[in-house]
């Protein structure tokens, strides 16, 4: 009778996997020994495992070279890194090394920029392509880069302000692009994108305010949508908009020679997960080079801006399973010791999934379970897996600890977790482990950030500052202190 955790693991999904398998009874993540991991930093901790980031960036650009010699696709690829997606300079370092862009979504972006820069990582031919809705900050650091030199800078026109705001700064010529404002998906709340300019009104926008204008010129058009790029009529239909009006502007606009498709590359997800990204890759690439056939206009240049895709499988979360609470005669609550809210928000957020395994006793029995945070919101909870909405973990004991890992976790989810700053009920940000190999393939980790204390938290909220009036006070007289009282 099978009824262990590995064998409903085996019995629901191919296992093990390219970055999953089983050592002695324990998982084993990209050749990463989790349980000695754990013996010797704790939980809970995450973890960035860095070479992951490389392999991705070199998949795709594999991906995009052989479609563009199988099509004798005419243009060149670029592959941009979508640095909202995680900002941290080990993250950047990471993926410069591979020949790459950077997109930007708002001012410090560019301080970001400049600081690579002064570390030789970036320089001056490095593309920049500069998102988002852009007030005074923005354009003042985009101005102040194009005008220190770099070439490459593109900033992509969101609204009509823009432009102008732009040319009233930079002091010189100066390359711009323009975000197409997408229509959503009949099940959205919105019918177009808040982000860009209609697609009627981009080549009226162009007459008016970038042909004849000495000082700008149009570089890129520029595509994405919410859903992101998957294989649906939806999609398919959306990009054959967009290359219309690229058609039509290519018409008018000789300077411009390049087509951003965005991001929006799904990461694996579930032990399920299953994307075709070179079909896609060559299809998007095919479907290009028919349209532009057809318009005889010459085809684009293209880029693409892969956040999640770049840096979603390069990270990890693990938890031990403090408790178990039987709240009732059907359900069983396994309390980890952390918060899913201020450590993996999106799961509380957006309702997100990430690959979930038990990290240990894989030969243990299994039971059905929930997964409770710390925190007293009730919200604070993980149900959802990939086991017909049901989580599966070796039986609680006592006895045994019990650790989970939650896996592809590296995109968005320190930012929006706020990072260094407080946390719901003040539970401490858990330490923060990066992992490289070195140039024989052993392995190297080290401590990015330890584990927040309850100094750290006070200081943020004042308390030390008050402290600190009140220690001055009492060197100096008995006045001041009841003031500050």
């Amino acid at each position: 009778m099978k009824t262990k955790y590995i064998d409903l693991i085996e019995q629901t999904f191919y296992f093990p996997q390219e970055e999953f398998n089983l050592e002695n009874n324990q998982l084993q993540f990209h050749g990463i020994n989790l349980m000695a991991l754990i013996a010797q930093y704790g939980a809970p901790l995450k973890f960035t495992y860095l070479p992951k980031i490389s392999e991705n960036i070199n998949r795709a650009k594999g991906w995009f070279d052989k479609a563009i010699k199988t099509n004798n696709y005419a243009g060149k690829y670029n592959y941009c890194y979508c640095t909202k997606s995680s900002h941290f300079q080990h993250v950047l370092n990471e993926a410069l090394k591979n020949d790459i862009y950077i997109e930007t979504s708002s001012a410090f972006d560019i301080d970001i920029v400049e600081n690579l820069k002064a570390q030789g990582k970036v320089n001056n031919h490095t593309y920049v392509i500069c998102n988002g809705f852009k007030r005074d900050q923005y354009i003042q650091n985009i101005a102040r880069l194009i005008n220190n030199g770099h070439q490459n800078c593109i900033p992509i026109i969101d609204n009509y302000e823009e432009l102008s705001l732009l040319s009233d700064t930079v002091e010189g010529t100066f390359q711009v692009g323009i975000r197409i404002a997408s229509e959503e998906e009949p099940k959205f709340e919105f019918y177009t994108s808040r982000l860009g300019i209609g697609y009627r009104n981009i080549v009226p926008f162009y007459n008016n305010q970038i042909k004849g204008n000495p000082k700008v010129e149009l570089k890129m058009l520029h595509f994405f949508i919410n859903t992101g790029i998957r294989d649906t009529a939806y999609y398919w239909n959306e990009l054959l908009k967009c290359l219309k009006v690229y058609i039509s502007l290519k018409k008018i606009c000789p300077s411009l020679d390049s087509l951003n498709i965005g991001g929006g590359f799904p990461i694996k997800n579930s032990l399920a997960f299953n994307y075709d990204y070179e079909y896609m890759i060559n299809e998007i690439v095919n479907q290009i080079q028919i349209a532009c056939e057809e318009a005889r206009v010459d085809v684009p240049n293209i880029f693409t801006e892969f956040g999640s895709f770049t840096v979603g499988e390069s990270g990890g979360a693990i938890y031990e399973v403090l408790y178990q609470k039987q709240q009732n005669d059907r359900e069983k609550w396994n309390m980890i010791n952390s918060s899913f809210i201020t450590t993996l928000p999106d799961t509380w957020a957006i309702n997100k999934r990430f690959i979930m395994l038990a990290v240990n006793r894989w030969n243990d029995e299994y039971e059905r379970v929930l997964l409770g945070g710390l925190t007293c919101d009730s919200d604070d909870y993980y149900n959802s897996e990939q086991h017909m909405n049901a989580i599966y973990l070796p039986k609680y004991k006592k006895e045994k600890p019990l650790y989970i890992g939650f896996f592809n976790t590296g995109a968005y989810q320190e930012t929006i977790g706020g990072f260094g700053g407080l946390q719901h009920c003040l539970i401490p940000q858990p330490k923060h482990i990066i992992i490289d190999r070195d140039e024989e393939g052993n392995l190297i980790t080290s401590v990015f950030s330890e584990q927040q204390t309850s100094e750290q938290l006070l200081s943020i909220l004042g308390y030390q500052k008050r402290d600190q009036k009140i220690k001055e006070s009492l060197e100096g007289n008995e006045q001041e202190l009841v003031t500050i009282l």
